[in-house]
């Protein structure tokens, strides 16, 4: 009988389940979605249990399938967004039933007291990272102090695709590409920090044992086949966070390999064998065991959606927005756009704001909405020589993934900024591909991670940049960099002025 694995995605939009080939081609997808919950401004939220049954629902469509197909079954691969904190009791069962999120903001307040009281750059080599509302390490004192019941009743805690597998074997672990980026693990021993730990006032019998991506963390008990169509004894990995996993099945797999995934928002992460320790750059533990140094715009694939909202009361499709902004002259006639639209996720500036600038009368919308793919293509690069220069390390070429990837001429426009060629994966799915790796090793089919992504990674397509744009955006790069760093003195201004007054005017 022929064999596949099983990739299963743990999303914050759907769930998807995916029968895969060896060669790391998707054979059949199912999703199931389920919405975020919105109980005050800054939070977000879903319900564990919504992701089990999805997960359910998704498997059994694709078990059915594979069956249908004479398909076995070999072992089942997991990854799933970061970051969502659930704490679960002695039999399993969420002591709360709703989980916030990796882009919850509720734990400001503590990330700002830790600022205030600690000197972050001395704890960098701690964890491997700057304190951001993301990090599970704040949710965790969040609940602790606004939830007490819950964290009374908490035997362990951890992340979605964590919770997923315990429903699925009955065993507890948290895979080390989740752990990496928690601001709890020590990044020198790969093992929790008692020193982290005990200055957050955190408890380390709550949290689970760190386990790699690629070992196998139980098998399908009885109840979960019953409900997946998975046969009772399928292996199952430990898995991985989305994000490190998608890297490795867009073929960033090893030291000085380089990312873009242009999404919501844009991620550039470089593979390196170390945390990179500076307070404008973060790091994720890779699958294979090596550092992701990152930085993110948080407005990347967002100032686009913006922009076609704002000038078009979404009437326009994206490829006929994409055309009017190719009848436009690269660099828009000397126009800016900087896309800082919701702020920035680092540092002192995480109330900046966008604005064009240059803006004249010969200007329209075609140059606007050139401007706005430019401007996101120099804040990407603003990042990636923030990243060039903390590693000494220049990428000969990026490997794009996600939507951002699809769009010709953005893809043109940011290899011309980046001077230097882009890569786009054939499989659009890098999540899937990247579990189809982890299980290609578990199963014994290849021997390491990098072998693994050979075996299923192809790149469809190759964008080089146009010499005759690198020199004019070779130009523009440090204007916008110079209106970048002056416009930070006005935020402040701006949330003033922006803030509700508090009498009626006379």
């Amino acid at each position: 009988m022929t064999s596949c694995s099983i990739a299963l995605d743990i999303g914050t939009g759907s769930t998807r389940a995916a029968a895969m080939g060896r060669d790391g081609r998707v054979l059949k997808v199912a999703s199931r979605e389920y919405q975020q919950i919105v109980p005050a401004y800054g939070w977000s939220e879903q319900r564990a249990t919504d992701w089990w049954d999805a997960a359910c629902a998704a498997l059994k469509e694709v078990t059915d399938w594979t069956r249908v197909h004479g398909l076995k079954v070999d072992v089942l691969a997991p990854c799933g967004q970061m970051h969502g904190t659930v704490m679960v009791d002695d039999d399993g069962h969420p002591t709360r039933p709703n989980v916030a999120l990796w882009n919850d903001k509720r734990t400001l307040d503590y990330v700002r007291a830790f600022e205030g009281s600690q000197d972050c750059a001395a704890w960098l080599p701690y964890t491997a990272n700057p304190p951001t509302p993301a990090w599970p390490a704040f949710k965790l004192q969040w609940l602790r102090d606004n939830d007490p019941d819950a964290w009374a009743r908490c035997k362990t805690v951890l992340m979605p695709k964590d919770y997923v597998n315990l429903m699925l074997t009955g065993e507890r672990s948290m895979d080390w590409t989740d752990a990496a980026c928690s601001f709890l693990m020590d990044p020198q021993t790969g093992d929790w920090s008692d020193k982290v730990l005990d200055v957050l006032g955190l408890d380390r019998a709550r949290m689970a044992p760190i386990r790699l991506p690629t070992e196998i963390l139980g098998h399908v008990t009885n109840a979960a086949s019953a409900a997946t169509g998975l046969a009772q004894g399928t292996p199952v990995l430990v898995g991985g966070g989305d994000f490190p996993i998608a890297l490795l099945g867009s073929g960033v797999s090893r030291p000085g390999l380089a990312s873009e995934v242009s999404g919501t928002s844009s991620i550039i992460t470089l593979v390196t064998e170390k945390p990179v320790l500076d307070l404008e750059i973060s790091n994720i533990g890779t699958p294979g065991g090596n550092w992701g140094a990152f930085v993110l715009l948080e407005s990347g694939g967002d100032a686009a959606r913006w922009a076609r909202r704002v000038f078009h009361d979404n009437e326009l499709s994206y490829a006929q927005i994409m055309s009017m902004a190719k009848e436009a002259a690269p660099g828009s006639d000397a126009l800016f756009f900087l896309p800082y639209l919701v702020g920035e996720r680092l540092g002192k500036h995480r109330n900046s704001r966008a604005q064009f600038f240059g803006l004249a009368a010969g200007h329209g919308l075609p140059q606007m909405h050139r401007s706005v793919l430019e401007g996101v293509g120099f804040a990407v690069n603003r990042h990636l020589q923030v990243l060039e220069r903390a590693t000494g390390t220049r990428p000969e070429m990026l490997i794009a993934s996600g939507g951002g990837a699809k769009a010709d001429l953005w893809l043109q426009i940011k290899a011309a900024i980046y001077d230097r060629p882009i890569l786009i994966p054939e499989e659009a799915e890098c999540g899937l591909v990247g579990c189809a790796a982890l299980a290609a090793v578990a199963t014994g089919n290849a021997s390491d991670l990098n072998e693994a992504s050979r075996q299923t990674v192809r790149h469809a397509r190759e964008v080089h940049p146009d010499p005759r744009w690198v020199d004019h955006y070779a130009q523009m790069q440090p204007v916008f960099d110079r209106l970048y760093t002056v416009s930070q003195q006005f935020y402040d201004d701006l949330d003033a002025l922006a803030a509700p007054a508090t009498k009626d005017p006379l």
